[in-house]
């Protein structure tokens, strides 16, 4: 009896134990992270023929690979994006996200893997050169994007928040927006993309020390850790150099982000 209760004994342990090294490896590294991000947004972030790809996520695989981790995309929205990554629902977010330092108070931004501009789409000659030419104006933008945040402290503009891009670039499109706030890179590809559309480019101005970066639960600091790691070494040898030249044909990268460069370092707080 004695020889049986210590066989069923050690038939639970290793049993406990089992499942104790299963959930260690859930949690591990090699697992596979979500990574939120949107499905309409080339060059940086779009959906190709089932396929989430563009530069943000192109770089963010071979990231991945770096570190010994794999990565699940998932298509959402931008208003919700950062909330996702906080409370859980995302590992990361890959959306061209400006690390500014409100959005710094819900989450942690890897080192900056790109800069940009944002612009106003227009008709062809609405003549939306300046700030001051928007009073009065209906302006779409990407609802929770830095466009929003732009758009809103313009005085005069009646702002028209979208969940992502197409469904602005529809409304200006049949003329129902006189401009549509994006990111530069964006907007002029969809004038890329549509050259029969009279549409031009309007005010545009830089964004300065808000580069984009990846997003991550502020309590998640060895996935920051990984993402900073795999970003800086793929500067190093050239490889953001090779994918940024794979979307983007005519904007040149910046100076720190090419080969050898010293990278686009992010300071989080309270991280």
């Amino acid at each position: 009896m004695r020889s049986t209760l210590s066989k069923i004994a050690a038939f639970v342990t290793s049993g406990a134990l089992a499942l104790t090294l299963a959930a260690c490896g859930s949690d591990s590294g090699s697992t596979t992270l979500r990574v939120g991000t949107l499905s309409d947004a080339p060059p940086s972030i779009y959906l190709e023929n089932g396929r989430f790809t563009g530069y943000d996520n192109e770089l963010l695989r071979d990231i991945a690979k770096r570190e010994g981790f794999e990565v699940e995309f998932v298509g959402t929205e931008f208003a919700g994006l950062l909330a996702g990554v906080a409370n859980g629902k995302f590992d990361i977010g890959s959306s061209t996200i400006s690390s500014t330092e409100a959005r710094k108070k819900t989450v942690a931004f890897s080192n900056g893997y790109n800069t940009g501009f944002t612009t106003i789409v227009t008709a062809k000659g609405a003549n939306l050169k300046d700030p001051a030419a928007f009073a009065g104006k209906r302006l779409g933008v990407v609802q929770g994007s830095v466009q929003d945040e732009f758009a809103g402290k313009t005085a005069g503009a009646q702002v028209v928040r979208f969940p992502d891009y197409n469904a602005g670039f529809a409304q200006l499109k049949n003329g129902t927006l006189d401009g549509w706030v994006v990111p530069q890179d964006i907007g002029q590809k969809y004038l890329d993309q549509n050259p029969a559309v009279p549409l031009e480019l309007g005010y545009t101005v830089e964004d300065k020390d808000t580069p984009s970066a990846f997003a991550v639960s502020k309590k998640n600091t060895d996935l920051l850790n990984k993402l900073n790691d795999g970003l800086a070494k793929a500067v190093a040898d050239g490889t953001v150099a090779r994918i940024y030249a794979q979307f983007y044909k005519t904007t040149p990268l910046s100076k720190e982000l090419q080969q050898g460069g010293p990278g686009l370092p992010v300071e989080n707080v309270g991280v």
